[in-house]
């Protein structure tokens, strides 16, 4: 799971990131949601669809042939802009939503080339990308409008959710599953599919990295692989 590159919070340093790619392109097979699990497949996701996914990241999935899920958040997609990759990418962490209309996220236009490349697929982040455990969530825009008009936009099946800042609880998940075959959230624990963990797939921290493989050394694999086990155990 990753946010940014290059951005003050939730974000890689662009050149350790890179050497991140290197890192899963020797070592694993990339795969979507919706493709046969191997002994070594991982899959990428990345959360928002900030402008900085098309002018930086995209590109290296390009260069190293990595897939590739990003989810979301319809409210915040322009369908095209004029706006400089620069400025739109000059904004913090926590601007990006409020300036939405300057196309600090990517747009349908980008959306849909980086979708004819074979490398992105996408997922839904909610329409407006709020808490949905928070009073008076309209729970069916959030979830069934959401995919709708991403599907409408996209021309694409949309078919996996990930949870606005993890947050759900047993019945939202029992509603997006009504929408949505796979159903994302925070929680740096590893499984052996997508049917997740009691109908949740979790995934692990990427963001802030300190060097190319610190997420794959030994004792982090088995503490993510421990709590997994603890996970499924629970009720939650």
């Amino acid at each position: 799971m990753y946010h940014h590159v290059n951005s003050d919070r939730c974000s890689n340093d662009l050149t350790i990131f890179e050497e991140h790619l290197k890192y899963i392109k020797k070592h694993f097979t990339t795969i979507f949601p919706n493709e046969k699990v191997g002994k070594n497949s991982i899959c990428l996701t990345f959360d928002d669809a900030y402008a900085d996914f098309y002018f930086l990241i995209f590109p290296l999935l390009k260069k190293y042939n990595l897939k590739a899920l990003l989810a979301i958040p319809s409210r915040y997609i322009l369908d095209d802009t004029d706006e400089k990759a620069e400025a739109r990418m000059n904004f913090e962490h926590n601007d990006l939503f409020l300036n939405y209309q300057k196309a600090t996220f990517c747009t349908y236009k980008e959306l849909k080339e980086m979708r004819d490349s074979g490398l992105v697929i996408f997922g839904s982040h909610s329409h407006s990308h709020i808490n949905l455990l928070e009073k008076d969530v309209d729970i069916d825009l959030e979830l069934r409008f959401s995919k709708e008009i991403l599907e409408e936009k996209l021309g694409t099946k949309i078919d996996s959710f990930v949870f606005p800042f993890g947050k759900y609880n047993q019945d939202i998940l029992k509603e997006a599953q009504k929408y949505y075959k796979y159903n994302f959230r925070i929680g740096n624990a590893i499984h052996k599919d997508f049917s997740g963990i009691n109908g949740a797939i979790y995934r692990v921290d990427g963001d802030g990295l300190k060097s190319p493989n610190e997420i794959f050394k030994f004792g982090k694999i088995t503490k993510y692989r421990f709590k997994g086990l603890v996970k499924k155990l629970g009720k939650k």
